[in-house]
């Protein structure tokens, strides 16, 4: 395929950044990578999972709005629920892969264990009661929670779409609601049977992120046009929140260490907390007009593998949590030094852009001869011509789209039934306002227990 033809059915720009942010992702996830000060996570309010959660909402409006639009609410519903299946069975998947990796670690290496450091040793303790916890969602490690939260966020999209048809204004209430619910009632799925741990990613508060850009992908809401007074709040907003980051270095001052503390609940990340939210529109609102006229630039042999690993972003993020880890091995075994750091950042990276680089060229079939593909590619032509078999007929609006609503929104209330109220991070909006200013155990539950990162605990 052609760069020109390429450009016609793909979204450069999207494919770029997802693959942009799985490299992200890849050196984020090295357990005490030392390159993560390179990344946005230390010196910005957001980072790589903001950025991937974003254009996948982005990327499911163009892919599922089409279904919807041409196929009916039914017809679009059955296609979000396949791609439902899909990522619920890479989730089970990653998890045996990564269960695999950690017996080889430990039979190789012996010291240190990596079933505990990854947490999985209730798995191996009791396999039984995790097998069920892992397949009803009730046992999430918090290394493996990103793909269940995708799940159920990916269960919402027909009662958004649904609402779309109603008003616009209906479909974008919705995840607000959601948000401002999760806040006021607590709203969490349980990672563990035998603990109250949430999941590190909660699917009520990331929903957000998701259908906003679900909502640009539809075009519901305009991307801002430039203006100058807007790009520079957006950049006063960026540097202002410095102090706010992780990096400590940037806290010089007691007021600005009171200050961070004061705000964790507007910047938490398992929740998604708001300023977190707001950050990463104003980053990306700056990062449109920087980049607004480079995109030729994406037709560049350079950085066609970046694209192509957003254009595989489902394998290659299973991909990228495996070999995070075995990075993280190497490093426990060989030190930490700079020649160690940048073998397991850099060859990691090219590992990936070379996988994703296959898989394309296997996508290709390129074992056929080009006799065989123009014969495939006629019957293909005719095969569209032929009206599909119909499962369900494509239903009209009106009332007889009501049965396909209440089928949804059936689906969609299932994670609503399995939450349970916050035990682990009770946050409301009286903790979000601070309480006084002071963000303590008092205001959140067990704050303690509660992970900040995913950065694993090393024997």
């Amino acid at each position: 395929m052609t760069g020109q033809s390429l450009h016609k059915h793909r979204n450069l720009k999207l494919d770029f950044f997802r693959g942009f942010a799985l490299l992200i992702i890849f050196i984020n996830h090295i357990p005490a990578n030392e390159w993560l000060v390179f990344t946005p996570s230390r010196y910005g309010l957001s980072d790589a999972a903001e950025i991937f959660v974003f254009l996948s909402g982005y990327a499911a409006a163009i892919a599922y709005g089409r279904s919807f639009r041409v196929s009916g609410l039914w017809l679009g519903s059955v296609r979000v629920f396949y791609r439902c299946a899909q990522i619920y069975g890479a989730h089970l998947t990653l998890f045996m892969l990564l269960a695999v990796i950690c017996v080889l670690g430990n039979a190789v290496f012996g010291d240190p264990d990596y079933i505990r450091a990854l947490n999985l040793q209730y798995f191996f303790d009791e396999t039984q009661e995790a097998i069920l916890g892992l397949i009803s969602l009730r046992y999430v490690p918090n290394y493996f929670d990103i793909l269940p939260m995708y799940f159920v966020v990916m269960l919402w999209i027909p009662v958004v779409w649904a609402l779309s048809r109603m008003h616009v204004a209906l479909a974008l209430a919705f995840p607000i609601g959601v948000y401002l619910a999760m806040w006021h009632y607590g709203l969490e799925l349980s990672a563990e049977p035998d603990s109250d741990r949430p999941w590190f990613f909660n699917p009520f508060g990331w929903q957000l992120i998701f259908f906003t850009g679900f909502a640009f992908g539809s075009g519901w809401i305009k991307p801002p046009a430039y203006k100058a007074w807007l790009a520079a709040a957006c950049l006063a907003f960026v540097i202002l929140s410095l102090p706010l980051t992780p990096a400590a270095e940037l806290r010089p001052t007691e007021f600005l260490i009171r200050l961070h503390a004061d705000l964790q609940p507007w910047l938490d990340k398992t929740h998604l907390g708001p300023l977190r939210w707001t950050y990463f529109l104003a980053l990306a609102y700056l990062v449109t007009l920087i980049l607004r006229n480079c995109e030729d630039g994406l037709n560049s042999k350079a950085v066609r593998p970046v694209i192509e690993m957003g254009q595989q972003s489902l394998p290659i993020f299973m991909l990228t949590m495996a070999l995070s880890y075995v990075g993280g091995m190497i490093l426990d075994q060989f030190g930490h030094g700079m020649v160690i750091l940048a073998a397991v950042n850099l060859g990691g990276c090219a590992f990936l852009l070379l996988a994703a680089r296959t898989m394309a060229w296997l996508k290709s079939s390129p074992w056929k001869a080009q006799t065989e593909r123009g014969a495939f590619s006629s019957a293909g032509q005719g095969a569209e011509s032929t009206p599909p078999i119909p499962l369900f007929a494509p239903l009209s609006s009106g009332l007889k789209q009501i049965p396909a609503v209440v089928f949804a929104g059936f689906v969609a209330a299932v994670p609503l039934y399995l939450s349970q109220k916050g035990t682990v991070a009770q946050y409301s909006v009286l903790a979000m306002r601070g309480a006084g200013g002071a963000f303590t155990e008092d205001h959140v539950g067990n704050a303690a227990s509660v992970p900040r990162n995913l950065e694993l605990p090393r024997p």
